[in-house]
């Protein structure tokens, strides 16, 4: 097997997109990532860690980190195990650090495995995830309330809410990062939010791809859950990205929160594939 690693992202692309794109929502991750880092190169700090693993018969693997964040791997046919011990050589002998994986179950626990076992650090799983696709909304307009973009008014509110949502997710958060992020985003124009008399729940379109874009950032504070308003703020993001052009919608839900999962179901959210993040801890 042979390994390459990629200086620009025009080339990675050129050498997975087709392959990435035969399940754009589930790659809608590594894809629209590598949309951001085109279009927004001043967004990450470091230079982002991109290769590939190929066989007589193509590509096995293909990764792609933007330190501080996981490396992402995505296995598209052969031998996943020795793949994933030539992919790790490579990451290893340049020296990258890598505080997780994150990918398709089967390819993230493989990976982790081989890191894990070569650097004997240990790997858990901090999340179970499931990828969603909609290609129509179920459900009809809410009968009140109304979906609104992000002002630079609402810098404060989205950038706490941010906070908020990584805590939940997470459990830490980057109040400086989650700051410049809201507001880059807001000027971008990516976040919306719902109202009802107020400002109640808060949604973001996210790493378009070809055919496709993400939504995500989907928090309401719990004080005010049980009311139907992350469904109303999703749904109606959703429906809007939809008429606008795009062919589908992707997201990602932690399956250990049922309630998040029932509301994208309800939209017409269609399951696509499990992901996993696990994270290396240093053996004690």
């Amino acid at each position: 097997m042979d390994v390459e690693h990629f200086c620009s992202v025009e080339a990675f692309l050129e050498r997975t997109q087709a392959e990435l794109e035969l399940n754009e929502a589930a790659n809608s991750l590594m894809l629209g990532l590598c949309g951001v880092l085109i279009d927004h190169p001043d967004w990450y700090e470091e230079t982002p860690c991109l290769k590939t693993v190929t066989d007589a018969r193509g590509l096995v693997l293909a990764a792609l980190m933007t330190p501080p964040h996981n490396l992402i791997v995505y296995h598209h046919q052969g031998d996943l195990k020795l793949g994933a011990a030539v992919l790790i050589e490579s990451v290893l002998g340049e020296g990258w650090q890598v505080p997780g994986i994150i990918g398709a179950r089967e390819a993230s626990t493989v990976v982790a495995g081989v890191w894990a076992a070569r650097t004997g650090s240990r790997g858990r799983v901090a999340q179970r995830l499931r990828v969603y696709e909609l290609r129509e909304v179920a459900i009809p307009p809410p009968e009140q309330g109304r979906l609104r973009l992000a002002t630079e008014e609402d810098v404060d509110l989205v950038a706490r809410w941010h906070c908020a949502f990584q805590y939940d997710v997470h459990g830490r958060a980057d109040e400086e990062r989650a700051r410049r992020v809201t507001r880059t985003r807001i000027r971008e124009g990516d976040i919306y939010l719902w109202e009802d008399g107020q400002v109640v729940s808060v949604a973001m379109q996210n790493r378009p791809t070809r055919h496709g874009i993400s939504v995500g950032l989907v928090y309401t504070p719990p004080e005010l859950r049980g009311r139907g308003y992350a469904t109303a703020c999703a749904g109606e993001l959703s429906r809007l990205l939809l008429d606008s052009g795009w062919e589908f919608c992707a997201l990602f839900a932690d399956l250990e929160n049922p309630i998040s999962n029932h509301v994208y179901l309800r939209i017409g959210y269609e399951p696509v594939c499990d992901f996993h993040e696990i994270r290396f801890e240093e053996q004690g």
